[in-house]
């Protein structure tokens, strides 16, 4: 990376484009999986950077977007979180769908540089925020989504445990999953379902069938 800012970093590194499934919503995205991850793998040791998962457009997240896209009443007027939000895709869509406001969260520095850059280039304002939320409440916030977080198993138990309290207290919770080994079996609500393109990098596949999920209170 160099001395480059975030800013450049992002820029640099990706293209600003879109995807088949959500031609409404412009992203950074990196087009070539290969060169952005030894990238960020030659600085690893000096920056401690983690991997770019801000530079590509996941299922999950994809498919959460598309459903809020074509079903604007689920947060419209209302107070969104985008959990682990790497690009923002999911904040982006809130608040094109009519959402009050959206805050993007993730604890990768380069997510909150993509996230800022990303609102920008759809005209919308998604407030990025850094911190690990989860085990806390969620005062104020009417509806939570989470693009694509059941692929390890100690993230997926500790997650879903926490996002089933904050269910409990009455918000709306939404998952979109590609199929991955850790999702809940049980107390999950399919709401909506999509066949989202990927790359073969990526997920080894050129489709995956995208399920999203709404999170009960009790499982």
């Amino acid at each position: 990376m160099n001395n480059a800012s975030p800013q450049d970093f992002v820029r640099d590194n990706t293209t600003l484009t879109t995807t088949p499934l959500l031609p409404e919503v412009k992203l950074h995205l990196a087009t070539e999986v290969t060169p952005l991850w030894q990238a960020t793998e030659e600085t690893l040791a000096a920056t401690n950077l983690p991997p770019p998962y801000w530079a590509f457009a996941w299922p999950g997240g994809q498919a959460v977007a598309r459903l809020l896209l074509d079903r604007p009443e689920l947060v419209a007027g209302k107070s969104v979180l985008d959990f682990a939000a790497g690009t923002g895709l999911v904040g982006i869509a809130a608040m094109k769908a009519g959402a009050a406001r959206a805050q993007s969260c993730d604890i990768d520095r380069f997510a909150l540089t993509a996230i800022a850059l990303n609102a920008d280039a759809n005209g919308v304002e998604v407030k990025a925020v850094s911190a690990d939320l989860v085990g806390r409440g969620l005062p104020g916030i009417d509806v939570v989504l989470a693009g694509d977080v059941c692929y390890e198993k100690p993230m997926a138990d500790r997650v879903t445990g926490w996002l089933r309290g904050i269910a409990a207290t009455g918000t709306l919770v939404l998952l979109g999953d590609p199929g991955r080994a850790y999702v809940p079996r049980s107390g999950i609500e399919k709401v909506a379902s999509y066949t989202v393109p990927t790359s073969l990098e990526l997920e080894d596949r050129e489709t995956r069938e995208t399920v999203v999920w709404r999170l009960l209170p009790e499982a």
